[in-house]
């Protein structure tokens, strides 16, 4: 999933440099969500190796 972040933030950048603004958002606002998806699972995960010990 992080890879599929990193490919996103480079399509951002790439449409924004070239002037595609609305393509450039777009990827920006996926890879936000994937970033919040990942934050919130590494959360999950942390707080449960937590209550297990």
């Amino acid at each position: 999933m992080l890879k599929l972040i990193l490919i996103l933030l480079v399509i951002a950048a790439v449409a924004a440099l070239l002037g595609f603004g609305r393509l450039s958002g777009a990827a920006l606002t996926g890879a936000r969500f994937l970033i919040g998806i990942v934050l919130v699972l590494f959360l999950l995960v942390i707080l449960g190796f937590v209550a297990v010990a």
